[in-house]
């Protein structure tokens, strides 16, 4: 089981973003990266018959999150009276899924790796909350829980970024019991 990224969407406009949508042209050199590691498992497990399972996850967050992510810059920032930066004035949306419901897709998959059945022993799954926050609602929340107003400067949408994220998790559901809480 590996993680991948709701990244290898890229700039696609059809949401929700299934599996089945094309993710041949990356946005960003990391969406690219992580697209190559699920080819390249794919290949792996077509040669050597070993089971693999990507994981697309879509805007983790939760104790021990990346420190560079918004939630935590966000807090952050407002906490400590500095400003903080909008991309495409705010109006973005994302899927934010908790720490916990990836982990329990996480085991889900360890628990469940693909078979063969005739072909290749791979499989790829989006690991999303299915409901996307619009930024400027997710701004909000922080401030009522910081207990103040964010100092905000609004920026254009920069090269590589997207404005929604969206995960369809029927194959997840399906597949693997996910359900996000």
């Amino acid at each position: 089981v590996y993680a991948s990224s709701s990244s290898v969407y890229g700039g696609n406009t059809k949401t929700p973003f299934a599996i089945e949508d094309r993710v041949d042209q990356p946005i960003s050199l990391y969406a690219a990266t992580k697209r190559a590691n699920e080819l390249m498992s794919h290949c792996y497990a077509h040669l050597y018959a070993l089971p693999q399972t990507g994981l697309r996850f879509f805007t983790v967050y939760g104790p021990w999150g990346r420190p560079d992510m918004a939630a935590y810059l966000f807090c952050d920032a407002i906490s400590r009276g500095r400003p903080i930066t909008l991309n495409n004035d705010g109006d973005m949306e994302r899927d934010f899924t908790y720490i916990d419901d990836i982990v329990a897709g996480v085991v889900a998959a360890l628990d469940r790796p693909p078979g063969a059945g005739g072909g290749v022993p791979h499989a790829l799954y989006n690991l999303g909350n299915h409901r996307p926050v619009h930024l400027r609602r997710f701004l909000e929340i922080l401030e009522d829980a910081l207990g103040r107003k964010a100092e905000v400067r609004l920026a254009p949408l920069p090269p590589g970024d997207v404005m929604r994220t969206f995960a369809d998790i029927e194959a997840s559901r399906r597949d693997l019991g996910f359900e996000p809480k």
